[in-house]
């Protein structure tokens, strides 16, 4: 019987997520809000009948009652938060919210079937950072005196990334994490907002040559810090994020230029400095030459992806566990292995379609301040993504960065619930005015 229900179900799951993936970009074409309303119900309809399914297999193939009970606690979650925001924020993005609620069902839901004590605890941390975030919109929406404090931004991201530094936790070569009152945290996944923040606030005052060398030279010092750490993958992304909104304030095509050149010329020396770096490399070029040290990895990891083919293996039915670190850089495979790989792509492009939602969002606003936190939120958001993913595929070497809101992490659950309803706030601002306009007019 439980074989039966398993293979029925990865069917199912992935017509589901199919359905919503669809519904994730039909709702950029339609141009009534009713319609557009309709497309977000539908997708809550699948998003919650995958979420049982799911469940369903994962209960009949441990016969837990606690974790049945675990899914009941996930579904009124998910409840709360959707109608508690939609009742809170009448003007908030309603497939923000739908998005941002699936990665994390299917977060639950892979977690759930690799170690269920860890996706607990990553349930509580996701509650709490859901709460804890849930007044930014607010924030945002009223608080314009945000671009008063660049130095701020600057100098307190500056001092976590030392903090770090000099007494951080290594973690695969990398010092990633602080220990305070036995917690561990990443200061790293909340200085990016600070950071973007404080590119924003510059190039807001001043795209002028001097206030450019200056905010670079700040940047630089970030990125600097974090290379030092040997967290190479945040250091990445910070470099890009910082690049392509250089760009997007000054649309000088010399910057670009300069930055990108600058950039392969840090990767080229990180190669000769750091040997994680050069056996990362190595374990992408060939993982086959050193499968059983090097690329054993990368190697599990295609195993994974090529035996989950287009359809999955099944909950319960592949080896994700024998993959290094399956739960945080390389979920990825594990849900490509036992949900399948269509139901990967569809995770992908749901990421997608969030991004597509800054970058609409960052194209709208009016006030650059505004625009460039959008537009380098965003940027930071698909490069992590891009890196994740491309490290998991074999597409670029492994960087050691998470899926946001896939992965199992407490730092990176809370500060992309920060980055979600950062913008949640500038849409909400969006569409307040667009309001007003629209009284004003009759």
């Amino acid at each position: 019987m439980t074989t039966l229900v398993v293979g029925i179900s990865r069917y199912l799951m992935i017509l589901l997520i199919a359905i919503y993936t669809y519904y994730n970009f039909r709702f950029f074409s339609m141009k009534d809000e009713e319609g557009r309303n309709r497309a977000c119900g539908r997708q809550l309809v699948c998003m919650f009948m995958l979420h049982f399914l799911a469940n369903l297999v994962i209960v009949l193939n441990t016969g837990s009652e606690s974790l049945m009970l675990f899914y009941g606690v996930q579904v009124v979650f998910f409840l709360c938060y959707v109608f508690l925001y939609r009742f809170f924020y009448k003007n908030a993005s309603r497939l923000l919210i739908n998005n941002a609620c699936m990665l994390l069902c299917t977060s639950f839901i892979i977690l759930t079937r690799l170690n269920p004590e860890r996706a607990m605890r990553q349930f509580a941390i996701v509650a709490v950072s859901a709460v804890a975030t849930w007044i930014i919109p607010f924030i945002i929406d009223r608080m314009w005196q945000l671009v008063r404090f660049p130095w701020v931004y600057a100098i307190l991201g500056i001092v976590f990334l030392l903090a770090v530094c000099a007494a951080g936790t290594t973690s695969y070569g990398a010092k990633l994490f602080l220990t305070i009152g036995g917690v561990s945290l990443q200061p790293s996944e909340f200085v990016k907002i600070s950071f973007v923040f404080f590119v924003a606030t510059m190039f807001y005052r001043s795209t002028e040559f001097k206030n450019v060398a200056v905010t670079t030279a700040v940047a630089a010092v970030h990125v600097l810090i974090l290379a030092l750490s040997k967290d190479l993958g945040s250091a990445l992304i910070y470099f890009v994020s910082y690049l392509m909104m250089l760009f997007v304030a000054t649309s000088n095509w010399l910057y670009l230029g300069l930055g990108t050149g600058s950039g392969v010329l840090a990767a080229t020396v990180s190669y000769e400095l750091f040997a994680h770096v050069r056996r990362r490399v190595e374990a992408w070029r060939d993982p086959w030459s050193d499968v059983a040290d090097k690329g054993y990895q990368v190697a599990q990891a295609l195993f994974a992806v090529g035996c989950g083919g287009w359809f999955g293996m099944g909950l319960y039915q592949g080896m994700p566990e024998k993959i290094p670190v399956v739960d945080k850089d390389f979920i990825f495979a594990a849900i490509s292995e036992e949900m399948g790989g269509i139901y990967a792509l569809c995770i992908l492009f749901i990421c997608l379609g969030c991004f597509l939602q800054f970058m609409l969002i960052a194209v709208k606003m009016q006030a650059m301040f505004y625009k460039l936190i959008a537009f380098g939120l965003g940027t930071m958001y698909i490069t992590q993504v891009f890196l994740t993913i491309g490290g998991v595929t074999k597409f670029i070497p492994s960087t050691g960065v998470t899926l946001p809101f896939v992965s199992y992490g407490g730092s990176s659950a809370l500060s992309t619930f920060l980055v979600f309803n950062i913008i949640q706030g500038l849409y909400i601002l969006k569409r307040g005015e667009e309001e007003e306009d629209e009284k004003g007019e009759t």
